[in-house]
């Protein structure tokens, strides 16, 4: 059901605070996240002693304590403290998933701890717009209700704008201009070039400019978890590089079977400090995200009631969803047929 060996956004680190345990579902588990010092912890949601969630206790000096009983643990997962008696078995321990603060964001790896390349830093995608100070923008945090995949679907196939979001950020553009999919080891990208067109007048209101102008945007889907859409527009002729910049930022980590996380940032490199663009953005794009959830439920609702017959139809502007999907497909089924480790053996490990 998902692909567990590789990192994911599990939050924003202002989420976490000092004081109280987070919970999130991520591909179908129970983590509590915390903060021991500085330090982020994510730990199995789940008391050994009578599978408590200890995101319902509270932390006391870097540990947290479970609610039901007052079983302590430290950020490596291990009991340390059971109240009543002076011994603590060995097997009170949960696991602990590896965990990696970059650019503001939480990354989590919740597949197996062994292995070559396993939860390696280095393979996490960079995102350095979150914090570059030549960059501004705004973030949000939804959780939708459906299934990973067809949020995939959404991002590489942006021709829906013309019509889900045809009051906020559509134009007929958009489908109007075709794409092209280049594909490397780990991405799928889709880039379509719109010449001699009237962007959206959100951006035109953002940016100051007067159409027609070249647009473009370029979805570089960095599998299995992270879509960043560079995206920008120029006088007409003018070359990429001279133009107004956005880099939008989506990452999407499986909750459930049947829902999905979604951080999302939206960061310029015009307009630094501005307080009513930031403002602007903010409300258009809460719109913008709030059409594709209310599109994307509708969607789950019939798969998920059986109402949908057949496999989809695919047209030409589908061509990274295709490819993305063959990718995705091989990801998962990689890990189907590798040996599986005890998931307490992973633990201890990690």
């Amino acid at each position: 059901m998902f692909i567990k060996n590789a990192w994911y956004v599990a939050g924003w680190s202002h989420e976490v605070s000092a004081g109280k345990p987070l919970q999130r579902m991520i591909c179908g588990e129970a983590i509590v996240l915390f903060r021991s010092g500085d330090e982020v912890v994510a730990l199995a949601d789940a008391c050994a002693h009578r599978q408590y969630p200890l995101s319902s206790g509270q932390l006391v000096d870097g540990r947290i304590r479970c609610g039901y009983h007052g079983f302590e643990y430290d950020s490596d997962g291990v009991c340390q403290r059971v109240p009543g008696q002076k011994t603590v078995p060995a097997k009170a321990r949960v696991r602990r998933y590896p965990v990696v603060l970059r650019n503001g964001w939480i990354w989590i790896w919740p597949g197996d701890t062994a292995g070559e390349g396993a939860a390696d830093p280095g393979s996490i995608p960079d995102t350095p717009w979150l914090t570059a100070p030549e960059w501004d923008g705004v973030t949000f945090t939804h959780l939708y209700d459906c299934r990973s995949s067809l949020v995939h679907d959404n991002l590489l196939d942006l021709t829906h704008e013309a019509f889900i979001h045809e009051t906020s950020i559509g134009d007929d553009a958009v489908y109007e201009n075709g794409i092209t999919v280049e594909v490397t080891k780990d991405a799928v990208v889709v880039d379509r070039f719109m010449p001699n067109c009237h962007p959206s007048d959100l951006y035109v209101t953002a940016m100051g400019v007067q159409p027609p102008m070249d647009r473009w945007h370029t979805t570089e889907f960095r599998l299995p978890s992270l879509h960043v859409i560079h995206c920008g527009v120029t006088s007409p002729g003018a070359s990429r590089e001279s133009g107004y910049h956005i880099e939008v930022l989506n990452a999407i980590t499986p909750a459930t079977e049947n829902s999905t996380w979604y951080f999302y940032g939206n960061f310029r490199d015009f307009a630094l400090g501005d307080d009513d663009i930031n403002a602007l953005m903010r409300s258009s794009l809460s719109q913008v995200l709030a059409e594709d959830a209310d599109a994307l439920a509708k969607q789950e609702r019939m798969l998920a009631e059986g109402h949908a017959s057949g496999s989809d139809v695919l047209i030409a502007q589908d061509a990274g969803v295709a490819r993305a999907r063959r990718m995705m497909q091989q990801l998962l089924d990689a890990e189907l047929t590798e040996p599986k480790r005890d998931r307490h053996a992973a633990a201890v490990d990690a």
